[in-house]
């Protein structure tokens, strides 16, 4: 499904509106939080859930510990 929405200013800052038709298919409302991620298709929109949230900083963690080691498995 693709569909289009406009960046608007919010304040100081930028923001866009999602349509009613993607918040029912994210299950999410006015006032929930989101969780953005980026990946090799782009940016991703997900309800946020606390323990993929969790996951998240401990993945960053491991990442940045282990920053040579990764650098060098992507050569």
């Amino acid at each position: 499904m693709a569909t289009t929405t406009k960046v608007i200013a919010v304040g100081n800052s930028a923001g866009v509106i999602l349509p009613k038709e993607i918040l029912a298919r994210l299950n999410v409302q006015k006032g929930d939080l989101l969780y953005i991620t980026e990946g090799s298709q782009g940016i991703r929109l997900l309800p946020f859930d606390t323990e993929f949230a969790t996951q998240m900083e401990v993945a960053r963690e491991v990442m940045r510990e282990n920053r040579d080691v990764l650098q060098r498995l992507a050569e």
